[in-house]
């Protein structure tokens, strides 16, 4: 008696050519952003023809494909994703994999400037935890990184967040010679309003018109430092991301070190990222790029689509080799981290 076939692909867990299982989806809903922050975009960005962009049904049908395939995790980033027009049905549609369970957690990374007009309609989705990237708490050092930023608004939309019962985690990019010394009194600020801070180094990703050898800071530099005004002990967890973290014996906080430069996080990698075009990618520092919209507008059905994720995870490669690239100056991905997504 034979024993049952092989799981069709529609259903088939992602597992890569080094037996990391995917289940963490991070989708790019716009490469659109209504601040302009120097370590990410130039201030006269050309961003993608609307045209080219998925339907937010098509995005919902995607995520739905990936759901099905294993994905428990799946965090909407752009761009900024709450500027993306008429986010919200999306977010109310995928909510339904929180109902039946096949999803286990559904959250955003934004910029908070939206947060004030939408934090409470996220939180009435069962999403309960997001992250906002906020690098400086000076006003005017706010608007110099973002070019024209409010941070009153986004400090406004932080509140609101944690008045809808979102957990809120700060994401802040260490800055040379522009935050690294403020870095301390945020860490404070945030652990004082019961939220994590999880620290960035700067990534080498798109042309943006400035050299990051002057933006760069490593945080082994910058944990060094705070660890002779604080007791940071380290913990053995993750939340499914590439932070390792400490607690702050002195402010009984959490904070983070995503160190793409001096220490990588790829042996544990169980990520993948679409862009809003329907592009996926495997590695956030590598050029790979598999195209999903031409299967996906393909077939009513999703064969076409499975298979094709399919394939794009068994070329997954082990790790990525982000440099600063001093002789030249010039970024080790071409493609900027607004299209490939937060």
């Amino acid at each position: 008696m034979n024993g049952p076939g092989p799981l069709p692909s529609l259903h088939r867990p992602m597992t890569d050519p080094f037996g990391r299982t995917i289940s963490y989806l991070r989708v790019s809903v716009t490469d659109r952003c209504d601040l302009r922050c120097f370590y990410c975009m130039s201030e006269d960005m050309t961003f993608l023809p609307k045209v080219d962009l998925l339907t937010l049904e098509e995005l919902d049908r995607l995520c739905a494909a990936f759901i099905a395939k294993g994905v428990k995790k799946l965090r909407l980033t752009g761009g900024e994703p709450l500027v993306r027009r008429n986010l919200m049905s999306l977010v109310r549609s995928l909510s339904r994999h929180l109902a039946t369970g096949a999803l286990s957690e559904l959250t955003m990374t934004t910029n908070g400037t939206q947060l004030a007009r939408f934090a409470q309609e996220l939180a009435d989705c069962g999403m309960r935890r997001i992250n906002v990237s906020l690098d400086t708490l000076d006003a005017a050092k706010f608007r110099a990184i973002t070019r024209w930023g409010e941070l009153d608004k986004v400090l406004s939309g932080i509140e609101a967040a944690r008045k809808a019962g979102l957990a809120v985690k700060i994401n802040a990019v260490a800055l040379k010679n522009l935050n690294e010394e403020e870095i301390p009194a945020l860490m404070q600020w945030a652990h004082g309003h019961g939220m994590a801070l999880t620290l960035i180094e700067v990534m080498p990703m798109g042309e943006i018109g400035a050299g990051r050898i002057d933006q760069y800071v490593p945080l082994s530099l910058v944990r060094a430092r705070l660890a002779k005004q604080f007791t940071l002990t380290d913990l053995d967890e993750s939340t499914g991301g590439p932070a390792r973290y400490v607690r702050v014996a002195e402010t009984g906080g959490k904070l983070g070190f995503i160190t793409p430069m001096t220490h990588n996080f790829c042996e544990s990698c169980n990520r993948v990222r679409i862009t809003c075009t329907g592009t996926l990618h495997t590695c956030l520092g590598q050029e790979d790029a598999s195209d999903l919209r031409k299967p996906l507008r393909a077939s009513p059905s999703d064969e076409l689509l499975a298979a094709a994720i399919d394939r794009a995870i068994g070329l997954k490669p082990k790790g990525h080799d982000f440099i600063i690239d001093r002789r030249h100056n010039r970024p080790s991905v071409s493609r900027h981290m607004s299209v490939t997504g937060g």
